[in-house]
């Protein structure tokens, strides 16, 4: 089982038992902490995919440590004028354990559903733009709308 979540701010796949490094968490160590943006839930191949979270879900994890991460070294030098610029920067990381992904309740968040786009009658034609001439021509299989004109696109609509 492994889920998709989404820790401060960036995207992980974590699976139970696991270990990662994320980016500094305001928690202390060894707290629990839960995370309920789960965007993607695989239990024995059984995906849910949510839109854009799982209602339910959520990533267990207990806090290890707060670290830094390997040095970053940036040197800026333009040639022949003498200009060198060293800096360094090491990213401050947590590592935290997967305690455990719950599924309680989880049902996929219901997409908004779009209302359904009712065709206007040809008299109604000159008053719609261009893109969505060429959107109605499309759907009616209306062939070469990308050179025609919005006369020639009511045209071939009303026709």
């Amino acid at each position: 089982m492994y889920a998709i979540v989404e820790i401060a701010g960036q995207q992980f796949k974590v699976a139970k038992d696991q270990k990662v490094f994320v980016h500094r968490l305001a928690s202390e160590e060894g707290n629990n902490v839960s995370f309920d943006k789960v965007l993607l839930l695989d239990s024995d191949g059984e995906v849910t995919i949510g839109a854009p979270a799982i209602n339910g879900a959520s990533v267990e994890v207990k806090v290890l440590r707060h670290l830094k991460g390997d040095k970053v070294i940036v040197f800026k030098k333009k040639r022949r004028k003498g200009y060198r610029v060293k800096n360094g920067h090491r990213q401050a990381l947590t590592e935290i354990l997967i305690e455990g992904i719950n599924v309680s309740g989880a049902k996929k968040a219901t997409p908004k559903k779009e209302a359904k786009k009712v065709e206007a009658p040809s008299s109604d034609l000159s008053s719609k733009t261009v893109a969505e001439l060429k959107e109605m021509a499309k759907a009616q299989g209306v062939e070469g709308i990308s050179s025609m004109k919005k006369a020639d696109l009511v045209a071939a609509l009303s026709k």
